[in-house]
């Protein structure tokens, strides 16, 4: 079965995590620090995609 993300991505990840460990990360626009280590895996998995490396795409939120 092949991979889901590729190496590359995952150490994208993996950098993100440790920047937020760090206290280093933040997010977007308003530039505040990221707490949540989901954010964090979701921050990694973005800069990934713009890379071009291979992540699948990101799911549509659904509206509640």
């Amino acid at each position: 079965m092949a991979r889901k993300y590729s190496r590359s991505a995952s150490k994208d990840v993996e950098r993100a995590m440790r920047k937020r460990k760090k206290g280093m990360l933040r997010s977007g626009r308003s530039g505040r620090k990221v707490k949540s280590r989901k954010q964090a895996i979701a921050i990694g998995l973005s800069e990934a995609r713009k890379k071009g490396k291979k992540v699948p795409r990101r799911k549509t939120r659904k509206k509640k």
